[in-house]
């Protein structure tokens, strides 16, 4: 008897040792076209995001944290790559560059501008370093049946929309696991308002099955979720949305004449989207306590880009950039200051506040210092654990640098320059213009002069992307011969 009391704890230390010297869970949750000022955390009065702004209570939020890009395709590629716009394989939305061919099992053509083989991402560094890894929601990197597509990129598991074009609609006739594609039917896709499947709600299940599966070894899960990207669609039976709408009763439709589905009460569905999507990070930490793994794991809430008032979007109206000038697109900072909130207990001190500048492209070599894997390839990143867990020296960026079609934009300290197509140059001192109004650039001769040599030094040449230094070329219209 007294043999195996013995046997049992010592199984049980066992048991406890593993679990506490176990690599931290790592969840890194990716809003799409959420906007600095969304969030009840980062001062937004009127949409409730309740689960977030817990995890902002129980761990830290960034003040001046930056986005890859301004859209969604590249802030995915700098994320994943750990390189910023001006050195990423993928510097914009793809628009005609690449085209996925057609075929039997990809009748649509679906995928956009695809990775390359070869290429060190989050999710093969974490896999080297004994993590399951997994994507859910949008892509956008390539797929399927390319380089691009995310099991060849570090996933081993991968469910949602490959191609962004897709997750236009919250309701589409498929959606992809692995490279096998998952009909949902009753849902008819295309400019139907409501269908049988919402696709987060699907996209949120799999979350929770991928961690009820893997619990018991460390994962890495990427969280893509699409929310609050238009077109605007929530199931009709959302609580939140009977809620918000008698906070708006009377408010004006959106007829569909700026693209995307028409809405008869687009504010109300804007906020029950955010609401909702709240509620979905609410059950993934549900589900941490349940499987007694939320003490260690890293969890990370973030967006790609700025916010948009396209397809009756509520940029506008929920004033979603704050005081940041600009939106979705822009490379002024409202198109790419988002909010930034981690959690993680006993390693993220609660209620911290960080005013450390950082970019997504930070990721890579912050994951991998959690990991303990050495990067083999050169990254634009530092690693942001100081800043997060109040222990070690920070190291600082010397500057931050994007490029988005014709536009480039530099931060040196406080300093911040913007230009267009190569000509003049805007330059702001953001400690106290964070709304970028007050053009310095004719009285910082100095500090312009070393800011626009950034514009060049900071990037290299891309085949299929365009120097945004150089002036767009204007089309000429052919004259008609006489007959």
């Amino acid at each position: 008897m007294m043999k195996k009391t013995i046997l049992l704890l010592l199984s049980l230390t066992s048991i406890s040792v593993s679990a506490a010297t176990q690599k931290p869970n790592i969840i890194y949750i990716l809003a799409d076209d959420l906007g600095y000022n969304e969030l009840g955390s980062y001062g937004q009065k009127n949409i409730k995001t309740p689960h977030i702004d817990a995890l902002a209570k129980s761990g830290i939020k960034f003040s001046q944290h930056y986005s890859g890009s301004a859209v969604c395709a590249p802030t995915r590629a700098c994320f994943i790559t750990g390189q910023h716009s001006g050195h990423s394989q993928v510097r914009n939305n793809s628009a005609g560059i690449f085209k996925n061919p057609a075929s039997k099992k990809n009748p649509a053509g679906e995928g956009q501008y695809p990775l390359e083989r070869g290429t060190e991402t989050i999710g093969k560094v974490l896999q080297k370093a004994g993590y399951e890894t997994c994507a859910v929601g949008k892509w956008g990197l390539g797929g399927p049946f390319n380089e691009g597509s995310p099991n060849k990129q570090g996933f081993d598991h991968f469910f949602g929309y490959l191609c962004q074009r897709q997750a236009h609609n919250y309701f589409p006739t498929h959606l992809w696991r692995n490279e096998k594609m998952v009909e949902l039917d009753g849902n008819e896709g295309g400019k139907q308002l409501l269908g049988k499947h919402y696709a987060p709600d699907l996209i949120n299940k799999e979350v929770l099955e991928f961690i009820d599966k893997n619990h018991k070894k460390p994962f890495f899960l990427y969280y893509a979720t699409i929310i609050p990207h238009v077109s605007l669609q929530v199931p009709e039976n959302d609580p939140a949305l009977a809620e918000y709408r008698k906070q708006w009763p009377d408010e004006e439709p959106y007829t569909g004449n700026r693209g995307y589905i028409p809405n008869k009460t687009p504010h109300a569905t804007y906020a029950a989207m955010i609401t909702r999507m709240d509620r979905y990070i609410g059950n993934v930490v549900a589900k941490l306590k349940e499987k007694g793994v939320y003490e260690n794991t890293l969890i990370i809430f973030t967006s790609d880009n700025g916010p948009t008032n396209a397809g009756g979007g509520g940029a506008s109206y929920f004033n979603s950039a704050g005081d940041l000038r600009a939106s979705k697109g822009s490379l002024y900072e409202g198109g790419i200051r988002v909010p930034f909130v981690a959690s993680w207990p006993g390693k993220i001190k609660p209620g911290s506040e960080s005013d450390h500048i950082s970019a997504g492209w930070d990721m890579l070599a912050t994951f991998a210092e959690i990991s303990g894997e050495k990067l083999k390839s050169k990254t634009d990143g530092l690693s942001i654990l100081p800043s997060l867990t109040g222990k070690g020296e920070q190291q600082v960026h010397d500057h931050l640098y994007w490029e988005l079609g014709s536009q480039q934009a530099v931060r040196k300290g406080d300093w911040k320059a913007y230009r267009r197509s190569g000509g003049k140059v805007f330059l702001y001192d953001l400690s106290k213009d964070i709304g970028e109004k007050n053009n310095l650039a004719g009285k910082e001769e100095k500090i312009l002069a070393e800011m626009t040599e950034l514009f060049t030094s900071s990037r290299t040449d891309h085949k299929d992307f365009r120097d945004p230094a150089q002036p767009r070329q204007k089309k000429t219209k052919k004259k008609k011969g006489k007959k």
